[in-house]
């Protein structure tokens, strides 16, 4: 078998997968993946025993190791390496195997915040799962009418910490001390987690709340209408692709 036959055979499993021992690839790597986010959440439990913990290590030792011969595979087979080491899956894979390489051997406090870049495994799925993929491309296909969106709640956030400053400042000054203070209500109160932590009491302030939570209504239901509709176009554009 020559090179350029052995590697296409690899590229053909880790990247195509368009026959049975890819797919069994994709199914092995998924496995991994949520077998390293249970030993992850399985080693923040209080008072485990050492047998225990070396179990866990060795499971993540294991992990890390199919993980980086992954990534590694996927390098070596890529057309433009520069390009998938720095496109978002590329990341995504250093990301999930860089905090074991450095912290091993390391015993630094402030390299434990690394533990959870592991967590950027999950995001390894949506290569290997045809719906996360399909809720991937539809996140693409609309994505300027999210930025839009997010572009105007970001304003609307901004013109009701505004609004219920004026409105309840003199009332209730240690709440309401400044704009970026009642930007807080302002954020829970549209998107209607209503902690309670703060409220209005006066009565222009009650008023000017029923119309934001009016407004927030809009904003909750808004981008899910425009992913569901584009997650539906993307479903049925498979759909015809296969026919």
């Amino acid at each position: 078998m020559s090179k350029m036959s052995f590697k296409q055979r690899i590229k053909s499993i880790v990247e195509y997968n368009d026959n049975t021992l890819s797919h069994y690839f994709a199914y092995f790597i998924q496995f991994l993946i949520i077998v390293s986010v249970i030993t992850f959440s399985f080693e923040t439990l209080p008072n485990i025993s050492e047998s225990t913990k070396f179990l866990l290590h060795i499971i993540e030792v294991v992990c890390v190791i199919v993980f980086t011969i992954e990534y590694l595979a996927r390098i070596y087979v890529a057309d433009h390496k520069l390009k998938f080491v720095f496109s978002f899956f590329g990341i995504i894979d250093l990301l999930a195997i860089l905090p074991f390489y450095l912290s091993f051997g390391v015993d630094l406090r402030s390299l434990r915040l690394m533990r959870l870049f592991r967590l950027f495994r999950l995001l390894k799925l949506v290569r290997y799962n045809k719906a996360m993929r399909h809720f991937t491309e539809a996140m693409l296909l609309a994505k300027e009418q999210i930025i839009l969106f997010m572009g105007v709640t970001l304003i609307l956030i901004y013109f009701s910490a505004v609004g219920i400053y004026y409105f309840e400042n003199e009332a209730q000054p240690d709440h309401f001390s400044s704009v970026f203070d009642s930007l807080w209500w302002s954020i829970v109160t549209l998107t209607t987690v209503g902690y309670g932590d703060v409220y209005p009491i006066t009565v222009g302030g009650k008023v000017f709340t029923f119309f934001i939570l009016l407004i927030g209504l809009g904003i909750v239901a808004i981008p899910t209408g425009i992913i569901s509709s584009s997650l539906t176009k993307t479903i049925e554009d498979k759909s015809h692709e296969k026919r």
